[in-house]
């Protein structure tokens, strides 16, 4: 599965999902840090890639609504920090292959994972 990373997240967040076999690649290392969330939005479409992303604006289902992208994994800590981020997406990659998660958002928080999928 295609990953595009913000650049909001760690490099550690690109190698533990290259490290579990998804193609992944940071906003940063493409050379699109700074990048406004509507012109990132257009390249994660453009590519068809599941966003990880710790940018709350990626949280509202009004306009990202689940089932009409590859999906949406947000990260919300408590915690200010690389560790807490990087345990929240191990937390997700243990319990779940991101391809299950497609066309979804999935906000994780330390107190569990909550799943938005599409309306039947």
């Amino acid at each position: 599965m295609r990953v595009k990373v913000d650049e909001d997240l760690p490099k550690a967040a690109v190698q533990m999902l290259l490290r579990r076999g998804y193609q992944a690649l940071g906003v940063v290392e493409q050379g699109m840090g700074g990048t406004k969330d509507p012109d990132l939005w257009r390249v994660v479409q453009a590519e068809r890639r599941f966003l990880v992303t710790a940018d709350k604006g990626f949280g509202d289902i009004r306009r990202y609504p689940p089932g009409q992208h590859r999906g949406i994994l947000l990260l919300r800590p408590d915690q200010a920090g690389i560790r807490p981020m990087l345990d929240l997406l191990g937390q997700v990659l243990t319990a779940y292959d991101l391809e299950a998660l497609e066309g979804t958002l999935v906000v994780v928080t330390p107190r569990g994972i909550r799943i938005r999928r599409a309306r039947a």
